[in-house]
């Protein structure tokens, strides 16, 4: 492996990806080189992982590896989200990708390899002997700052105009014969800006073109898994979360009365002996892991079906707690003719919700915000009963001292 490979595998963002991997131009046929290189169980949890953190505003990817596979899903990621097509969700995968960067910068003491990533993103710097280009005063002590890299005025001010900060304004630099010196680290820095710059996406230029391709990419079976569960995800993370409150399992509490038509269906049909389809008990299982149902209770479920077989039944919760899946979307049962909304006559999936805070009428999203919603609203009941309880007891000590 040489110098330069190997700071494509901690850094893909670099121009000389297209030199390693000359299939670029045909996201296609990149992806099938992708997935006849690389197991399905090795880059989909990655994936997942990675889409994950950026929904919750995690900080770092922590499983990010500076191998191949890294590189590939570089590239896979940049597709995905040019079909996916929402500007939230690049912006956040920007936001943690961009910061896995710059951590992997910081942590890379090596001033050569910096250098090395200037020069391959060719920019105008000069990597030289250390110069001290500033003194700083800060509470009565001097410090002298120092730095091996300068950068052509031009070339800062291109990496720099997205970053609104007063410090990093010319006035405020070492400007010396057209060149700014700077520390590693705030060259780091505007690196960082530019890998975040580069997942930005912008309005689709030919919608009939996206759509096109993204059902080309939807006759893979691995590339649809992997899209529904990011979305399945997002709806889920994205909900209106006004009514807030814990829904997972407790022992010895009812949530079967809160459960959305959809589940009451399947449920309904495992009572009764049904056989059911495999994304029906696919569905169940992961809905049921949500709210972490312990895997007992989930076998429990399945006990009369005509083909029930505890071991594999038992091996296939077990696998799916694991993956960690996120249940379906409302939109995704409805393409699976999974809803039953209609069959139930049930107002929350029909009619939705009124949301106190965008003070307007909401459809409901996802089968888990169903369970929350009636939650909350049980809570509120029980709350003001014994808020009622509490002050007729109240009443009746103060008229017995009356």
């Amino acid at each position: 492996m040489n110098r330069l490979s190997d700071l494509l595998f901690h850094y893909p963002w670099l121009p000389s990806l297209e030199e390693f991997y000359s299939d670029l131009s045909n996201p296609v046929e990149f992806f099938k080189k992708f997935t006849s290189k690389f197991q399905f169980s090795e880059y989909e949890p990655r994936i997942l992982n990675l889409f994950r953190s950026a929904f919750e505003n995690l900080e770092e990817i922590n499983d990010y590896s500076p191998d191949e596979l890294n590189v590939y899903l570089y590239v896979f990621i940049k597709i995905l989200l040019y079909i996916i097509d929402d500007k939230r969700i690049a912006n956040r995968i920007a936001n943690i990708y961009s910061k896995q960067t710059y951590a992997e910068l910081i942590n890379d003491h090596e001033d050569a390899n910096l250098d090395d990533i200037c020069k391959d993103l060719k920019l105008n710097t000069k990597y030289s002997d250390e110069f001290k280009f500033k003194e700083v005063f800060d509470k009565g002590q001097k410090e002298i700052l120092k730095t091996r890299f300068s950068i052509q005025f031009q070339d800062y001010l291109k990496l720099s105009i997205y970053l609104r900060d007063e410090y990093r304004k010319l006035c405020h630099k070492a400007l010396v014969n057209g060149y700014i010196y700077l520390e590693a680290r705030e060259l780091k820095r505007l690196l960082q800006e530019y890998v975040r710059r580069k997942f930005i996406i912008g309005e689709a230029g030919d919608n009939i073109a996206l759509e096109k391709l993204r059902q080309e990419f939807f006759k893979f079976e691995e590339f649809k898994s992997i899209y529904d569960n990011i979305l399945n995800e997002w709806e889920l993370k994205k909900e209106d979360f006004e009514y807030s409150i814990d829904i997972k399992f407790k022992e010895g509490k009812d949530f079967k009365s809160l459960f959305p038509p959809c589940i009451k269906e399947i449920i309904t049909k495992a009572e009764e002996g049904q056989n059911l389809p495999h994304i029906e008990r696919l569905f169940l299982v992961f809905f049921l892991h949500a709210l972490n149902f312990p895997n007992e209770s989930i076998i429990e479920l399945f006990k009369g079906l005509p083909d029930f077989d505890r071991k594999k039944t038992e091996y296939q919760v077990e696998f799916a707690k694991k993956k960690g899946y996120t249940p379906h979307s409302c939109v995704t049962l409805k393409s699976l003719n999974l809803c039953m909304a209609s069959k139930y006559n049930d107002p929350l999936c029909l009619n939705g919700y009124m949301s106190k805070q965008y003070n307007e009428q909401r459809s409901l999203k996802h089968p888990l915000f169903y369970v929350q919603y009636h939650q909350f609203k049980k809570s509120r009941i029980e709350k003001k009963q014994k808020e009622g309880i509490d002050n007729n007891e109240s009443s009746q000590i103060s008229n017995k001292n009356i």
